[in-house]
């Protein structure tokens, strides 16, 4: 009659994240973006070290996906300037390289996007603890548009 208490722990889970999405701000929303990448690339390298080439195979589709979908997707290339046209050719590459590491199980591989993936977080995460610039000036949060990071784009991905 009653869902097991895994299943209970899941769908609270579930909502946790639906929530923590639905009240996030689009500087937020990138930054779950990068940290979910993140985990699904760390998950990767240890299912590959694992053996678990099946698991391996999902985590990284994963972190493609967030990356494609997600961080690519939500760039705003006609107010970002080059800074959005490098960050989608860095992204593409990190995409790459995800394949790359998946089809010949190269954990260093996977290693050098996770490290990319946190400079650019850590980055992130510093341009949104400054105070808001003048509207005059460009800003780095000009690469992403905020229709594309507001939670319902997300949920598509």
């Amino acid at each position: 009659m009653f869902g097991s208490p895994q299943s209970g722990a899941s769908v609270y889970a579930k909502l946790g994240m639906e929530t923590s999405v639905a009240a996030a701000d689009p500087h937020k929303l990138i930054v779950m973006l990068f940290e979910g990448a993140m985990v699904a690339v760390a998950s990767a390298v240890q299912h590959m070290q694992a053996g678990d080439f099946e698991k391996k195979g999902a985590a990284i589709s994963k972190a493609i996906m967030i990356i494609d979908a997600g961080l690519r997707a939500s760039l705003n290339k006609e107010a970002g300037g080059n800074l959005a046209l490098n960050l989608d050719s860095l992204y593409e590459y990190m995409s790459k390289r995800l394949l790359i590491a998946n089809l010949k199980n190269q954990p260093k591989v996977l290693e050098e996007v996770y490290d990319l993936l946190k400079g650019l977080k850590g980055a992130w995460e510093t341009i949104g603890s400054k105070p808001a610039e003048s509207a005059s000036q460009p800003s780095a949060a000009g690469a992403y548009s905020a229709a594309a990071t507001s939670p319902s784009s997300l949920a598509k991905a």
